[in-house]
């Protein structure tokens, strides 16, 4: 008796009860069943069909394109409305497609299976912007490429693979003129030939060798050189004004001491011109010497 219950049940689990259909009590089939992908993180999303009762379940299989055969995913096999199946792990070969069905189920009721389009996950996958760092080395900007952190050790694996190149759009602040450069991807890329002690911001995308969609990152701005900060400039501008003030007094010191040495030299030369000076040499006195002299 527990074989022929158990055999019913998985008949009412595929769908292939006769009866259901006769008696007209079988589910609606789920609605807007699909797969969107970003990051190559695959998310299966549907709703439930019209009157689904709301403790029915649901459960979701995949197929290979190469293969006929559905094989159920792990972790999707009973699923509430509102939830999702993540198929991320299910699909393994990011070069082929795949496709998707979903079936409610209760007890005693199934519903026909609902599939989605086919999805290949390289190309259909939305790329989202990169982790970017942004430093300056002088008339060049330094950037840190990233695979974002929230990725798992599967997705960061196929990313990088996946990943061909970079477009990086690069603005001045100062008065908004801009270019954009095409580059190979790597996880260090440098920006050169910019003017020294300008702010930069750059906005980086990914390419890939599939039509894969990209979303930029925001703008990571940054100095060429680093721009001296408030108190270092207060203390350059009072070294200016010190050096300023020593060089005025320096001179000014010169100057006076000049004007003194002026002076001093001209007074001396007006002191011996007002000194009476005799132009014949002195008369020697009779004692002096011994020179003759009378009685």
């Amino acid at each position: 008796m527990m074989e022929m219950w158990m055999l019913l049940l998985l008949q009412l689990r595929l769908g292939n009860a006769p009866w259901t259909e006769v008696l007209g009590v079988s589910l609606s089939a789920p609605s807007n069943v699909s797969i969107s992908s970003f990051n190559m993180e695959h998310i299966l999303s549907f709703l439930p069909g019209p009157g689904t009762p709301p403790n029915a379940h649901f459960t979701v299989q995949i197929v290979h394109q190469r293969r006929s055969s559905w094989r159920p995913v792990v972790g999707c096999l009973e699923l509430k409305a509102g939830q999702i199946c993540n198929l991320t792990t299910a699909f393994k070969d990011p070069y082929s497609q795949y496709r998707a069905r979903i079936q409610a189920f209760m007890p005693t009721q199934t519903s026909n299976w609902t599939v989605s389009e086919w999805f290949q996950p390289l190309s259909d996958t939305v790329l989202g912007p990169l982790d970017v760092s942004v430093s300056g080395c002088g008339n060049c900007l330094i950037l840190q490429l990233r695979v974002p952190a929230t990725s798992g050790a599967q997705q960061i694996l196929q990313l990088k693979t996946l990943y061909r190149g970079v477009v990086l759009r690069v603005q001045r602040t100062r008065d908004g003129a801009q270019f954009t450069l095409n580059l190979p991807y790597t996880e260090e890329t440098m920006i050169t030939y910019l003017q020294p002690g300008v702010e930069y911001c750059v906005t980086v995308s990914v390419t890939t060798l599939f039509r894969s969609s990209s979303v930029s990152s925001p703008p990571h701005c940054a100095f060429t050189s680093p721009p001296p900060s408030t108190g270092s400039l207060y203390v350059i501008l009072g070294l200016l004004g010190a050096s300023c003030v020593l060089g005025l007094l320096l001179t000014g010191l010169v100057v006076h001491s000049g004007r003194l040495n002026s002076s001093r030299t001209l007074r001396q030369h007006k002191d011996w011109l007002q000194t009476p000076h005799s132009l014949t040499p002195p008369l020697r006195s009779s004692s002096e010497g011994g020179g003759d002299h009378c009685e």
